[in-house]
């Protein structure tokens, strides 16, 4: 770690994940423009409740704001700069897809966006390891539930087609 001030970062990384929640939040299916549409899908078996998001999204982003955080306070390196700007980019295609989805109720470029945000994970992933091995484990969890995210949205597509 360098010697840049630790705590007084931390609040930076968790607004811009509470920003990216907030925008998603603007279009869940409680809202009531997407709720009557999202209860018309067809969908999987495996569809969790509607429960089940928020405690789950509450420790992902609680995750992700220490994987960011944690990552900017390393030592500056090519893998960390390219680091931090995959955790940037990561947390834009997260907000997107819910507005893809529900807002825009586009499921099929939602997948789109889904897949991509994978991708961006699992690059975060790959990169951030060798900056800070504990930054790279608190995004484990969020790429396994962003994977099932991706195959439970594949599933709409293909009933709903």
């Amino acid at each position: 770690m360098n010697s840049r001030p630790s705590w007084i970062l931390l609040p930076g990384f968790a607004g811009a994940v509470a920003a990216a929640a907030w925008f998603g939040s603007r279009y869940n299916p409680g809202n009531p423009k997407t709720k009557t549409w999202y209860r018309k899908l067809r969908k999987p078996p495996f569809n969790p409740p509607n429960a089940v998001f928020a405690p789950v999204w509450t420790v992902l982003y609680a995750l992700m704001t220490v994987s960011g955080w944690r990552t900017f306070r390393a030592q500056s390196s090519p893998e960390r700069t390219r680091s931090l700007g995959l955790w940037a980019l990561q947390l834009f295609f997260n907000a997107e897809w819910t507005h893809l989805f529900f807002g825009k109720q586009n499921p099929a470029v939602a997948l789109a966006d889904v897949v991509l945000l994978e991708a961006l994970i699992l690059d975060y992933i790959r990169c951030v390891r060798k900056v800070d091995g504990v930054a790279a484990a608190c995004f484990v969890p969020y790429g396994c539930w962003v994977a099932f995210a991706a195959v439970l949205n594949e599933e709409i597509v293909r009933l709903n087609r």
